[in-house]
This record gives C-alpha cells, structure tokens and sequence, in this order.
C-alpha cells in the first residue's frame, strides 16, 4: 500500500478471472478497511471474456462456456457470493447420456463410461462402439502392471498403453476434445486428468479403481453417468452471462475500463524514476499503459488473460518469464447455435448431445443439444442445438462459411434438411490454454519466475485449468498472493 495513501491494483483483463479477482480485492479491502484505487482493463466493448449469452426468439444462446462442474467449488462458490443461488440449475433429469457418432451412426456412450475408462463392466461389455477385440484390449487394464514412473505422459499414450488404440481412437479421443479441443497425442496425464494417474498408482487397474469408487458413492451419485456424471453439470437459469454481468455490476464506478488494451507494463514507474508521485506521495511499483494512451500507476497488476497475452507485456523486462508464458500454446474454437421447428427435426434427440472421433473425418467436434441438456433453453416446440468446431476448421472457413459447414454436418448426422429459425456464431482464436507434456514444470518456472517481481501476479485459463471454476479459482488466488506479499498488504486482519 502506497505510505499514508492508497493501494492501487489494475487488473488486466475483464474475463471470469479478472472479474473474480475484482470481486476478491473488493471483498477483503471492505473486510479489512483498505482503501483500495481499482482499475480492471479489457480491450473489447463488454466485460466477460469468453462468457456470452444472447437472448434470440426466446431461446438462451451460449456463445462460450453453457455449463461448470459443481465438484470443482470455486464456481459453485463465487455464484453464491454474487448473489446468484437461485439461478443455479442442473441439466435436465430426462435422456440423461451422449452419443458416439460411428459409421453414420449415433451409439450410445456406456453407462458409466468416464472419460478414459468404465466405471461399470456390462454396459462397456455390450456397447456397439467398440468390437470384440477393442474390447478385450480395454479389459487388459484389469491384470496390466502399473506403467513405468515417468514425469508424464501424454493422454494419448496412457490411454493406449492402459486400454489400447480402440478405446484412444473411438471413445476417449472425442470425449477429451469436448473439453479440450486438443490432440491427445500432446496434452498432459498429469495436467490435465491427474485422477486416472492417481487410480492407476492406488489400485494398479484403473478399472479396478473406478469399480471400488462407484461402490463407495451414495447409491444416487451412480445414476445417469452415460459419458459424464451430468449431475454435477450446472449453469444459471438465465445464461452464464449473468455472472459476469452481476459481477461487473459490483465494481466501484469508473473502475471498469473497456476497449482500453494493455500495450505496456512496465516496472517501477515514473514515479519511480523521479516523475511524479501516484496517490498517497509513494512512487508506484508499476505502470499500466494502454493503446488509447491511458496510463495507471499501481501498486499491484494482475494480468487476468491468455498466457500468451502476457507474455508481450512481461517479456521487456523479464525476457525468461516472458519466454515461460509465450511457451503456454493456445488453440482456438468456434461454436454455431442454431434452432429449427421441433417439426422439422426427425431424429429423437433423446440425448444431451453427441461428439464426433476424428477418425470419421468429419468437421464437426461436437453438439450438444441445448433444449434438452438444460431446462428452458427454448420455447415449446423450438429445437436448439450448438455445434463445435475447432479453431483450425473456423479460421480456415472464415466466418461466413460457418453456418453451412454445420448445416452440412447435421444434414448428414441428424438428417436435418431444413433452414433454421436462426444462426448464431462465435469464433474464439487462441483462446484455450492447451496443456501439453511437461506443462505443469512450465508452470512451476511460472510462479518460481514470478516471485521476482513483487505486486505482479497471472490469472486465466493458461496455468491451472480451462473451466469457470478453476479460472475464478486463479482470479482469487492471484488477489490473495497479491494482498499476502511483503510489502504491499496483509491478509491478517
């Protein structure tokens, strides 16, 4: 804190990060007395980052994240503290599973199926999706060793070396690019799925692990876990939008600062240099500088973006930190949404969605189908469904191809050959964090790097996780680290 004055924090980026982080700083400083000076940053015209909800025809459109996981807290957490507990809801209680698209084809994912492997024997036994010989290699888990100690591994080589190519190519690879959107062959076991690591060295089989864990949880934990356990997926009545809506909402006023792009940060300051002062007479420990030739002296900055954002702005003065941050890749993604007459769509959509293997070679990654997989999505008699599409595919097209591709690829997976009521498409380049072999030493260098410059902190999806918790997570953690360093604030009351 500035001698005698007051503490400034900017806060560079006004996604789910930036925005949690905001909210935290403000908390504490009520809750301690601080007298806090709060920029938050962001270069587009509205607050949320990635979040988008629009409201088209009565139906709710998510142009980014349509759901969290309520297991991982932060984000159950932050809802709350918002003041948005009754708009917490949970996906629909009928049709409760996925589909594998194979052969032309919807199969149903098994009963029980996590991810990487099966949690219950007979479904996976019975399923179309894989043949006989897939599923004798995927039973091999039961009496296979434990895999070598190695610092890490690839999705890609655990699954084979565990379950085989079969189970890689035809359940896994599509599951995991519904979350990731990435190449299994270079995303990281320990990064990314830490918890089959840990069943492979707790009970040797990882099937065996998942067997004794479904027989510990309550009876009404097991029920409709076709692909994902979907009781745990939530999301707000009215779009996730209204999180970041609510939490922009609660920033003191002038503190958000939108289509004011960082352009750079520097240490120390003028101050520091002999310039003037920031507020209280004390220099600043850094100085934000936007494109729109803004400038905010701050005690503390908090870079709430892309890792591969930050590395620009880090890199002039800590040109290893900012190689670390540049190292972090990125892919991009874009979704389509699109709504038809109920009349106008054979197919039963008696599912929350599907995901499509690569090996089928087709364009589409995934589709949900919105109206089932959360109550009041749309109107009576409207179907509404969200297509997937990589980053690649989305940047290769161009925007006004988007809708046809789609259009294309439920024609020949859904039979729909009808125009919709609407399209809606969002297009995010470099914009999810891939966590690829090796990553979380990276992260390590990260933090070891950033403990060199006091009052700088990194928050967003490019250390410690790519969902809504985990991001809020990093935004709280980031205000945490920087009200707990020597020499700006403490935490203790």
């Amino acid at each position: 804190m500035t001698a005698g004055g007051r503490w400034r924090v900017v806060v560079a980026g006004a996604g789910i990060a930036g925005l949690a982080c905001a909210h935290r700083l403000l908390a504490v400083a009520r809750e301690r007395s601080l007298p806090l000076d709060l920029a938050v940053l962001d270069a587009a015209p509205r607050p949320g980052g990635v979040i988008a909800t629009e409201r088209i025809d009565g139906c709710i459109v998510e142009g980014g994240p349509d759901c969290f996981v309520s297991d991982r807290p932060w984000g159950i957490d932050l809802c709350r503290r918002a003041g948005l507990a009754d708009e917490i809801v949970g996906t629909g209680e009928t049709h409760r599973r996925s589909f594998i698209y194979q052969g032309g084809r919807l199969l149903p994912i098994p009963e029980g199926y996590q991810l990487l492997a099966p949690s219950r024997i007979l479904p996976f036994a019975t399923s179309a999706i894989l043949g006989p010989a897939g599923k004798l290699r995927a039973a091999c888990d039961l009496v296979l060793p434990r895999g070598p100690a190695v610092a890490d591994e690839s999705l890609a080589s655990f699954v084979r070396r565990r379950f085989g190519r079969e189970s890689l190519e035809r359940l896994a690879q599509p599951l995991l690019a519904g979350i990731y959107n990435a190449d299994p062959e270079r995303l990281s076991l320990r990064a990314t799925m830490p918890r089959f690591l840990e069943l492979e060295q707790q009970n040797r089989s990882v099937i065996l692990g998942l067997l004794r864990a479904r027989r510990r949880a309550p009876a009404a934990a097991q029920k409709g876990v076709s692909g994902a356990r979907y009781s745990l997926f939530v999301t707000l009545r009215s779009g996730l939008q209204t999180l970041t809506d609510r939490l922009a909402a609660t920033l003191p006023a002038g503190a958000l600062r939108l289509g004011a792009k960082v352009a750079r940060l520097d240490p120390g300051g003028p101050a520091a240099a002999g310039g003037q002062p920031g507020a209280g007479g004390a220099a600043a420990r850094w100085q934000v500088a936007t494109y729109q030739g803004q400038a905010f002296p701050a005690d503390a900055v908090v870079l709430a973006m892309p890792a591969c954002a930050a590395a620009p702005l880090v890199r002039p003065f800590d040109e290893r930190l900012g190689g670390l941050l540049a190292a972090v890749p990125y892919g991009g993604a874009a979704t389509v949404s699109l709504a038809y007459r109920r009349a106008d769509v054979a197919h039963p959509l008696d599912g929350f969605g599907f995901v499509v293997p690569r090996c089928e070679g087709r364009r589409l990654v995934a589709c949900s189908f919105s109206h089932v997989k959360f109550p009041g999505r749309a109107p009576e008699g409207t179907v509404l469904l969200r297509a997937f599409l990589d980053g690649r595919t989305a940047e290769d097209a161009g925007p006004g191809d988007l809708e046809g591709i789609v259009r294309d690829e439920l024609r020949d997976i859904l039979g729909i050959t009808a125009p919709p009521l609407f399209a809606r498409f969002f297009v995010y380049p470099r914009s999810m964090a891939q966590y690829e072999v090796g990553h979380l030493q990276k992260v390590a260098a990260i933090e070891e790097g950033l403990l060199r410059h006091a009052g700088l902190a990194i928050a967003g999806n490019g250390l410690r996780g790519v969902g809504l918790p985990d991001c809020a997570r990093s935004g709280e953690a980031a205000a945490d680290g920087i009200l707990g360093q020597p020499g700006v604030v403490s935490l203790a009351p």
